[in-house]
């Protein structure tokens, strides 16, 4: 096996499959906020696209069955209709008004699958941002040198990584005492067995 081969196949080709993996990923968080988009009340409902709604259902199994979604086809149609000859809904700005309004005029009862698109897209964001928080978080915590680390020392590090305005908040005293009284505890139980 010659250096060219090594570079070539081991080396180039996988930083390629790296890169190509995360341009997949990056595309794919793209292609979610294009189909929220489409639930967007602004101009008329103008950006409501249904095909790309009943995708963005298909993106997630587990809150929309096969059934749902096909009952989803079904009342997005009647949704819009219903939207658009709506006048409460005409003047609405952005996709919280719409959340807002639905539960006012009880529309999310009528249209139960479609709001929870709307209640899926308006947590979407901040799902998003805590894991990619906590992925984060975690690349700072399990380094080369903890590399073995066990999953509930890591989970305990990235508890107080991710919070720390609140680990801030509290005295090294009060820690210090609570794992003295942790420790005088299991003493008392070893005498007791």
């Amino acid at each position: 096996m010659k250096n060219s081969h090594h570079y070539q196949v081991e080396l180039f080709y996988t930083v390629i499959d790296m890169q190509l993996q995360e341009l997949n990923n990056r595309f794919e968080n793209s292609e979610l906020l294009l189909f929220v988009a489409c639930l967007n009340p602004d101009n008329l409902f103008s950006a409501f696209n249904k095909e790309k709604l009943i995708r963005l259902a298909q993106f997630y199994p587990s809150d929309f069955s096969t059934v749902q979604v096909f009952f989803l086809d079904n009342q997005l149609e009647a949704y819009i209709h219903d939207m658009q000859s709506t006048e409460e809904f005409l003047v609405l700005k952005g996709i919280g008004q719409l959340a807002k309004k639905m539960v006012e005029m009880k529309k999310n009862v009528s249209y139960p699958l479609v709001y929870s698109l709307v209640t899926l897209a308006l947590i979407l964001p901040v799902a998003t941002a805590t894991v990619e928080r906590a992925f984060s978080a975690m690349n700072i915590i399990k380094n080369r040198l903890r590399n073995r680390i066990g999953d509930q020392w890591m989970n305990d590090c990235l508890v107080t990584y991710i919070e720390k305005d609140i680990f801030k908040t509290i005295q090294c005293e009060e820690i210090m005492q609570r794992f003295q009284n942790m420790k005088n505890r299991r003493g008392q139980l070893s005498k007791i067995s």
